[in-house]
């Protein structure tokens, strides 16, 4: 009798952890996506040095998410020294740049093979405008 107790026991147990177990995972994976889904995007089209718009408007506090298209016939690169973000992209080329969450403020960016042309900046505010 008390190997059948003990055995069920031992069932139930095995039964409640992997239970848990598959309670953590649908957890985490809600997370992720729902961390996925709070970034905000922004577009930038880069063409031979010009920078389209030349300024992003962001919300402070916010992952952001920079879709890059260059659409020139010369390579671009996208940078900010502030930001410590670099991304070189081919003729034709689109990319993404995330950044972690601002602190309200400017943020400048420039095309580094195009210098002679004026940078771009973003704006972080505590709402986008």
């Amino acid at each position: 009798m008390y190997r059948a107790i003990s055995s069920i026991l031992l069932s139930e147990i095995s039964m409640i952890k992997h239970l848990y177990q598959y309670t953590l995972l649908l957890l985490l994976m809600i997370a992720s996506s729902t961390l996925a889904a709070e970034k905000y995007t922004v577009e930038l089209e880069m063409k031979e040095g010009e920078l389209i718009p030349r300024v992003l408007n962001v919300p402070a506090k916010t992952p952001i998410r920079i879709k890059i298209r260059n659409t020139g016939s010369s390579p671009v690169e996208f940078e900010s020294t502030q930001l410590r973000k670099e991304k070189v992209l081919a003729p034709g080329a689109s990319s993404v740049v995330v950044i972690a969450p601002l602190k309200p403020g400017r943020y400048t960016f420039f095309d580094d093979f195009h210098l002679s042309h004026p940078q771009g900046e973003i704006v972080a505010t505590e709402k986008a405008e």
